[in-house]
């Protein structure tokens, strides 16, 4: 079986669908033979890389079995080999969640409507992606759920308390940390989390938000308008040795999403991450983030919005040091075994092999 992978979104450029194209790529040339062409400068190319990709495919599909694309703006080049090629030749699509929940009234109305639903399958990163693949009346069969994948030990290594203090320029005794990172978007939750729960935490904890996007101006306001700069560390973007510190000194991960009308998480891979640093995670009750953490066994589930339930089980880890480490050393074995490259791989090749019978 012959795949040709198409990536618009592709490291260098940082981001969590260049990281998770990267991976997949890699990961899938292992075990198929897998020809991949990716776009590796960013959106700036994405005007140029869109038509060449879509002119280039059918040209390609003529020594290929399956055409495999990263996301779902490229649905446009999998509709053309559908209209030429028929079902002589496969096209599978991997679906995030703003890949069907985009508001753009073009968008909705060509690929949400007319190019996607016309490919022959569609891998949903999150079960809710699927709900929303249903809704724009979708047939539910043409999707299989496929979870991210994590390298473990990417972000895992031993770094000290000392460490931190330097980074939050903060000495840490009698004191707890808790973090968020990824990037800063509304539906992540972080200003909603200082204004409603950081006041009702105790006094000795500090937050640190580690990141950037077009939330940071709202997530300033609301450390200034309730009066936190004391207690929170907003550091913005800082390269991975510094996120690899914190994701592995720090006491709790958490991410709080809230709900946003026509964005979603597709899937938890920052939460996902942390845990393989045996970091214990509590994530909003939402979305993707079901998908990527099962309550109790590698992380927390707590209900989006709910400050008063948010407050008393970050207050209930930190007042226990022995459960948290024994939860974390759980988490990290629970990740491994369920989102290692390794198996998420395997499961694409099975769903891609399914096309073709």
């Amino acid at each position: 079986m012959r795949i040709l992978f198409i990536s618009r979104a592709y490291p260098p450029i940082v981001g969590g669908l260049e990281k998770h194209n990267r991976e997949l790529a890699r990961h899938l040339s292992k075990i198929a033979d897998t020809k991949i062409i990716a776009n590796r400068g960013g959106k700036i190319y994405l005007p140029i890389f869109l038509p060449y990709v879509s002119i280039r495919s059918l040209f390609l599909m003529r020594r290929h079995d399956v055409l495999l694309l990263g996301d779902g703006v490229l649905a446009i080049a999998g509709y053309l080999v559908k209209l030429v090629y028929g079902q002589r030749k496969k096209v599978v699509c991997i679906c995030h969640g703003l890949d069907l929940t985009y508001a753009l009234t073009l968008y909705r109305w060509l690929w949400v409507r007319v190019f996607i639903p016309r490919l022959d399958r569609l891998v949903a990163v999150g079960k809710e992606t699927i709900k929303a693949g249903i809704l724009e009346k979708i047939p539910e069969n043409k999707f299989v759920f496929i979870p991210n994948g994590i390298n473990p030990d990417e972000n895992f290594s031993v770094h000290s308390k000392t460490e931190l203090e330097k980074i939050i320029d903060e000495k840490l005794a009698g004191k707890r940390v808790i973090l968020t990172c990824g990037r800063l978007v509304k539906r992540k939750g972080v200003a909603w989390f200082i204004r409603n729960v950081l006041p009702k935490l105790e006094e000795n904890i500090i937050y640190v938000v580690l990141g950037d996007g077009p939330d940071k101006k709202n997530i300033l306001a609301a450390i200034s308008a309730a009066k936190l700069e004391k207690k929170v560390r907003f550091l913005g973007y800082q390269p991975d040795r510094i996120k690899n510190i914190l994701l592995n000194t720090c006491d709790i991960f958490v991410q709080p999403n809230i709900k946003v009308r026509g964005d979603m998480e597709g899937f938890g891979i920052s939460v996902i991450e942390a845990t393989t640093c045996k970091l214990p995670v509590v994530v909003a009750n939402l979305e993707g983030l079901r998908d990527a953490i099962q309550d109790g066994r590698n992380g927390f589930l707590v209900e989006s919005g709910n400050a008063d339930a948010w407050a008393n089980k970050i207050n209930e880890l930190l007042s226990n040091d022995e459960f948290r480490k024994d939860f974390g050393e759980k988490a990290r074995k629970f990740t491994i075994e369920n989102y290692s490259w390794e198996n998420v791989a395997k499961r694409y090749l099975r769903a891609i092999g399914e096309t073709v019978k």
